[in-house]
C-alpha cells in the first residue's frame, strides 16, 4: 500500500474528507492550494514525491500565506519552515543501503536481495510556523517528536 492508500484506510475514523490533488506543474500547485482556502478547516498533506521536493518552497510559502496547516513526508520541508513531517528517517535508509553495498560486494546477487521497509521514522515538528499559524502543538506531540525546530 502506497502514501495514498495508508491516508486513505486513517481518514475514516477521524471524519476527514480527502481531496487528492495531482499537479504537474508549479502553477498547478498554486491553483491547488489556493482551491483548498475556499474549505473550512482544510489543511495539506503533502505526500513525498519528485515534483514536490522540488517545488517544496512554493508549497511551503503557499500554505504559510493562506495559513494551511500542512503535514510533509521529509523532515527537509520542516526545515524549510513547514509545520510538520512524519517520515522515514532518511539517515536509517542510507545504513541499511550501505548493509547491502556490502552484501553486493561481498557476492551476493542483488535479485536475491529483500526489499525492506523503512524501520525508523521520524516526527519533526517547527514550532515558528505552528505560532505563525496561531496553532498550539499538544505537549504529547512534542514529547514524542524526535526533533523540535524552534
Amino acid at each position: 500500500m502506497g502514501q495514498w492508500g495508508a491516508i486513505q484506510s486513517a481518514a475514516p475514523p477521524f471524519g476527514v474528507e480527502l481531496r487528492p490533488v495531482n499537479v504537474r506543474d508549479a502553477g498547478e500547485i498554486e491553483r491547488a492550494v489556493t482551491s483548498f482556502t475556499r474549505l473550512p478547516d482544510s489543511g495539506l498533506i503533502v505526500t513525498g514525491s519528485p515534483l514536490a521536493y522540488v517545488h517544496r518552497e512554493l508549497i511551503i510559502a503557499l500554505a504559510a500565506r493562506y495559513r494551511l496547516p500542512a503535514v510533509y513526508s521529509d523532515r527537509v520541508y520542516v526545515a524549510d519552515g513547514g509545520l510538520i513531517s512524519y517520515g522515514p528517517d532518511r539517515v536509517d535508509q542510507f545504513r541499511l543501503a550501505a548493509g547491502y553495498v556490502d552484501r553486493i560486494l561481498k557476492g551476493e546477487k542483488p535479485a536475491d536481495l529483500p526489499v525492506q521497509a523503512p524501520t525508523k521514522y521520524e516526527l519533526v515538528v517547527n514550532l515558528k510556523t505552528a505560532k505563525t499559524l496561531g496553532l498550539e502543538i499538544p505537549t504529547t506531540v512534542l514529547a514524542r517528536a524526535d526533533e523540535v525546530i524552534e
